[in-house]
């Protein structure tokens, strides 16, 4: 999963305020074009028009675009979506910060003295904000964003990392809890002085389970090896994945692909590369995300190496996040798909009806029997 790489505006953008978003399309604009020569090759640019990126005659994988029906546009939405559920129903979202009766609870069950915050907010503009205050009074900052979250950062040297992920995960058992329900609650520790607060790669987030069996669920019941890499185990809740493998960056994220591509069998690895989202999409850089994307591209011959005949490789994304537009947050977008096979030339998927194909298809992979959402296209 490249997080945050989406390929154009579903049709119903403007009910999120997203309209002209196209996260791939505008960052090759705003840098003058994309040089990713191992992805045209696979046939991204069969895709869409994307400058830089020309179509291929005879692309290595096949490709199309996945439109997403679930409601929200938020990083659990879209990979629960892609692995084989729906959600029919909208999380929680608090655009005037959390309710007076939930932060009562929370300083109630959390025993904190008090807290900063409470509202809408950038993570990293928050800290630089409310970090000095929080240094002097001890208080953790909370806040959300247009995604169903409840953060909460502090600094490392004022609420150690193991009390910081004590009081998130008091928040998610006994704090939240109906009417509201809240996808994550995410620990943001942070460090640094006055004007150079900066995050730490401690982050920690706390979700909600799956509503119902993933590809992860039907996989892991059958005995096949499921391996989350990065915050795919996160975004689970942890179940249905044997191996459990936290990230920090997408180097590590890559790195640790190959490395389990290199040493097991009869296994799903599903990783996520969070960089794309975390540092470019949200800070609105596309030259930084537009550099992630050759980086990435350039490590993807090390992982087709590792490739045989029997394996198959498939490149998608659980949203959108336009760096080239004035928000910040996640854009309501349809993603690629690219699925390739070695020594196979690909095949036009066309768009697809949603996102949930992509887990049907490695159910199937998998000879498992499921009643996944979506449609398989590994035979098409």
């Amino acid at each position: 999963m490249l997080d945050g790489l989406g390929i154009g505006e579903l049709p119903d953008a403007k009910l999120y305020g997203d309209e002209g978003s196209s996260t791939l399309a505008n960052i090759a604009e705003a840098v003058g074009g994309l040089d990713l020569p191992h992805l045209r090759a696979f046939g991204l640019g069969n895709i869409a028009s994307i400058k830089g990126i020309q179509s291929v005659s005879f692309p290595t994988a096949s490709y199309g675009k996945l439109k997403e029906i679930s409601k929200g546009k938020d990083s659990i939405t879209g990979h629960w979506e892609l692995a084989g559920i729906f959600i029919d129903y909208d999380f929680s979202y608090f655009p005037n910060g959390f309710p007076e009766e939930m932060m009562k609870k929370f300083l109630k069950y959390t025993k904190c003295k008090g807290y900063l915050g409470n509202k809408p907010a950038s993570g990293t503009e928050i800290i630089q904000e409310l970090g000095e205050e929080h240094l002097k009074t001890g208080f953790p900052i909370v806040y959300t964003s247009a995604d169903s979250v409840f953060q909460i950062a502090a600094h490392e040297e004022i609420i150690p990392l193991q009390r910081l992920y004590e009081i998130c995960k008091i928040t998610r058992e006994k704090v939240i809890s109906s009417p509201y329900l809240v996808g994550r609650v995410i620990a943001r520790p942070f460090l640094g002085s006055k004007g150079n607060f900066a995050r730490t790669t401690n982050r920690h987030d706390y979700a909600i389970d799956p509503t119902d069996k993933t590809v992860l669920d039907v996989l892991y019941e059958k005995k096949i090896n499921t391996i989350g890499v990065g915050k795919i185990n996160d975004l689970f809740n942890r179940r249905g994945i044997q191996i459990q493998d936290p990230t920090k960056s997408n180097k590590e994220g890559c790195n640790k692909t190959l490395k389990y591509a290199s040493k097991v069998s009869n296994s799903f690895i599903f990783t996520n590369l969070v960089d794309f989202d975390v540092y470019f999409g949200h800070r609105n850089d596309p030259v930084g995300f537009a550099k992630a994307l050759r980086e990435f591209d350039d490590f993807l011959p090390s992982l087709i190496d590792k490739m045989d005949e029997t394996d198959v490789l498939l490149l998608s994304a659980d949203h959108g996040n336009d760096p080239t537009t004035p928000s910040t947050d996640h854009s309501r977008e349809y993603v690629p798909i690219l699925f390739y096979k070695k020594n196979k030339f690909g095949k036009d998927l066309g768009t697809r009806e949603t996102f949930s194909d992509a887990g049907k298809t490695v159910a199937e992979f998998f000879k498992v029997k499921n009643s996944l959402k979506g449609k398989s296209f590994l035979n098409e």
